[in-house]
């Protein structure tokens, strides 16, 4: 088996492990589906309509529960149309076999959180999301539910992306306060650190119109997940512009892109992720994909800094956002290995240098 050093395994390690094994996709990798810190999730030949969400459980296999709450199944392979409001479960063409000291998570790469695709992934006798413990092997699915837009996926679409990890990594605050000191994780001159490094809203706008970000519209269009540039933002957005109180009302159901304040730095030997910020500050929720790979941000790979883009959405009530309101925070892992290419420097690093940008999908 592969010998692994203890952090978020790189580009090359994952290379290994899927030579070695404990990666097995169905068909070889695309060209840029391996990340610096992370491997794109494929989905496979079919999906399953499902009566609603759910985690198979200790003692089931996500195939025994599908037996009982799937509707009908759909050929992926001809592409398909999966509707608002509607629950899907596809199998994925990456299947595992992992090490016994060797883990992974799963979130939602970030073209998916921008267009409101909730997705997560789930295994055989799971009992968490996006979660996959040491030693798994068996086949991986993927939840998908279409929040705002309807969406066109096929065979091969990549909606997820997984992290694998050895041993533990997280750095403590004592730890990123001493990176911040020595890289400048965030732009903030005094950042707040607990559980993380603190990302505040950004609502006094960019540009000369002081746009501070876009409210999804309803009843619109077809997004195809795999054509970039193919969506008009106007007939899938509305902009919303600062005013003298830099505040915005969520409305409850709705869903929003904003950025925030902080420009974000990601060095090479590292990897982060974003987190939800405490829900006892607020009804909401930001930032479904949460993976920011080594690199982002980075001078070296033309970041010289990024904001992190905020997928918001309000859950039962409407809330009042305040410009430099706390709504997440980053907490940072150790690469095992410094990865040979770094995000922003190769293929599939969409978002380098960003500021308030919508997925890839919209010209």
């Amino acid at each position: 088996m592969v010998a692994l050093k203890d952090g978020i395994q790189s580009a090359d390690a994952i290379m290994r492990l899927a030579e070695a094994g404990a990666i097995k996709p169905e068909t070889p990798f695309a060209p840029d589906q391996i990340q610096p810190a992370s491997l794109d999730l494929r989905l496979g030949r079919r999906a399953y309509r499902v009566r609603a969400s759910f985690l198979p459980g200790r003692n089931h296999t996500v195939q025994d529960r599908l037996d009982q709450l799937s509707f009908h199944e759909i050929d992926l392979s001809r592409g398909a149309i999966l509707e608002t409001g509607s629950v899907y479960i596809a199998e994925l063409q990456e299947e595992l076999a992992l090490p016994q000291d060797l883990s992974a998570a799963a979130n939602p790469k970030s073209s998916t959180g921008r267009i409101d695709v909730f997705t997560r992934v789930i295994t055989d006798q799971s009992q968490e999301f996006d979660t996959i413990g040491a030693g798994y092997r068996g086949r991986l699915y993927a939840e998908i539910s279409p929040r705002t837009f309807p969406v066109l996926v096929r065979t091969g679409t990549r909606l997820s992306q997984l992290r694998l990890r050895k041993g533990e990594v997280r750095l403590s605050d004592a730890e990123l306060l001493a990176l911040h000191r020595l890289e400048r994780v965030v732009t903030s001159a005094e950042p707040s650190i607990q559980d993380g490094v603190a990302v505040s809203v950004d609502l006094a706008g960019f540009g000369t119109d002081n746009l501070i970000g876009y409210r999804a519209k309803r009843h619109t269009g077809l997004v195809d997940v795999d054509k970039p540039g193919s969506c008009r933002v106007a007939d899938f957005w509305e902009p919303l512009y600062a005013d003298a109180s830099r505040t915005l009302i969520l409305d409850p159901g709705q869903f929003y892109i904003l950025a925030s304040k902080e420009a974000v730095h990601v060095p090479p030997d590292y990897a982060a992720e974003m987190v939800p910020f405490d829900p006892l500050v607020g009804e909401f929720r930001v930032h479904y994909a949460g993976f920011f790979d080594p690199g982002f941000g980075h001078a070296e790979a033309g970041g010289e800094g990024a904001r992190a883009v905020l997928e918001v959405r309000s859950r039962d009530v409407p809330f009042i956002l305040e410009d430099g309101q706390i709504v997440g925070r980053l907490v940072y892992e150790r690469m095992a290995e410094r990865p040979k290419v770094l995000y922003g420097a190769g293929a599939g690093s969409n978002y380098q240098a960003q500021g308030l940008k919508l997925s890839k999908h919209f010209r």
